[in-house]
């Protein structure tokens, strides 16, 4: 691929599985014969610089509280340790001290245990300062001029619909189609929701998350009086057969988010940017849209491509996203944590065209520019996107907005925070 060079590929093979591993590690946690708790000394686990954090320490094994040998690791988000020890629990529990940041961001807890030939871990993790966050990443004097250049590209392409019910999918209140229309390159494909009865409908636009994969529809919103369109970004059906995603997935869009990196006009965000904003199109070209409402929505690569939406798109009522990714990217040039894909923390690719090509495409650029309401939610144990980066975000966003923390959580979400997000959004789209 055009400006991944040779020697790069091979740091990056190791590091793209490193950062997959850490995705599925990250899926909501499972239940564990030995169930390590850290907590912090602080309900809220929020800190001011120069407070020192406690953290307690119960080994539970069939919910009996064990005296057992731990070994401790404290460090910021993704940084290297700065403390370290071994500790034995009396009488059920054992406290750790950590230092305290000199500047906000987060520090983590890490907590093994080896019992019966097995070793047994978690983490938790605290915030010092996270309303004062600010990103490290900068705002290209052309950022604005540069969309807007694209986006009228974009206009001048028609977009040529294509609709393909699928009864198999559709219910007593909804249709379900596959449906393709043109982009800036190639086209995007999606899994279209409409309500049967006539009438007009607002319309939420679901983003997808990172990877490889088919798609169904949102029909339990379409069935409450929504149009949803649920889209790939990739320029290929969301209805093959899973063994072809699999093989692109290891194959020809194989570390997709790194291709064309060194070149602004032709990174593979560029198509994927503006394949949202060709959805909105797509939406508006509706009969059945009202004209007026329409959400963006989605978590992780799906979060940061919400915000990006609301940024582009003045159509955009409003925006739901949960811990969004690609945000603060250059946070690992100024020894701290960015946002997934961590593209920085590898040093073969901290080049200047790099950098450079990263700020048109970094979620805190486009937040920059949003002025509807939003809902966000991640929490602080995030270890795919950082909420050191996503901090980075959320606090220079000037719309109205509402954060929603949850805090012991990874990178996944809990079934209330996804009822909080549905509620909010069909609230705002008045429906």
């Amino acid at each position: 691929m055009k400006g991944i060079r040779r020697e790069m590929k091979r740091f990056l093979l190791v590091y793209i599985s490193m950062v997959f591993c850490v995705c599925i590690v990250q899926a909501q946690p499972r239940k564990e014969l030995v169930n390590i708790v850290i907590t912090p000394d602080h309900a809220d686990w929020k800190y001011n610089i120069g407070d020192e954090v406690v953290f307690n320490i119960i080994v539970y094994k069939n919910n009996i509280p064990l005296d057992v040998h731990i070994k401790y690791r404290i460090r910021q988000e993704r940084m290297p340790i700065t403390e370290e020890g071994i500790v034995k629990l009396k009488n059920g529990s054992v406290t750790v001290k950590a230092s305290s940041l000199k500047t906000p961001g987060f520090i983590r807890c890490f907590v093994d245990v080896e019992i019966d030939g097995y070793t047994y871990s978690n983490y938790s993790t605290v915030g010092y300062a996270v309303d004062s966050i600010k990103p490290t990443t900068t705002l290209p004097d052309d950022f604005t001029e540069f969309w807007d250049a694209w986006k009228q590209k974009l206009a001048k392409i028609s977009i040529d619909p294509m609709l393909r019910l699928l009864p198999e999918r559709c219910t007593d209140k909804v249709n379900v189609y596959e449906v393709s229309m043109k982009n800036i390159h190639g086209k995007i494909y999606g899994i279209l929701c409409l309500p049967k009865k006539k009438g007009k409908y607002p319309a939420i636009l679901h983003v997808p998350g990172a990877g490889v994969r088919p798609h169904s529809g949102d029909i339990a919103s379409a069935a409450k009086g929504f149009i949803t369109l649920r889209i790939g970004i990739h320029g290929i059906s969301v209805t093959l057969d899973p063994q072809v995603y699999e093989d692109l997935k290891s194959g020809a869009l194989r570390n997709y988010y790194f291709s064309d990196l060194d070149d602004k006009n032709n990174y593979y965000y560029k198509r994927v940017y503006l394949g949202c904003i060709r959805a909105i199109d797509f939406i508006y070209a509706l009969d059945e849209f009202d004209g007026e409402n329409v959400a963006v929505t989605g978590g992780s690569q799906g979060g940061a491509l919400s915000i990006v939406t609301a940024g582009l798109d003045s159509r955009i009522t409003c925006l739901a996203a949960s811990y969004p990714a690609l945000s603060d990217l250059t946070g690992y040039l100024n020894n701290r944590a960015g946002g997934w894909p961590a593209m920085f923390q590898v040093k073969e690719i901290q080049k200047s065209d790099h950098i450079v090509t990263s700020k048109y495409y970094d979620i805190v650029n486009f937040a920059r520019f949003i002025n509807v309401p939003g809902w966000y939610t991640w929490g602080f144990n995030d270890y795919t996107c950082p909420p050191t980066s996503t901090f980075a975000a959320f606090n220079i966003i000037t719309a109205e907005k509402e954060l929603h923390l949850f805090q012991d959580t990874g990178h996944w979400s809990y079934p209330e925070q996804d009822e909080l997000r549905f509620s909010w959004l069909y609230n705002e789209l008045g429906n």
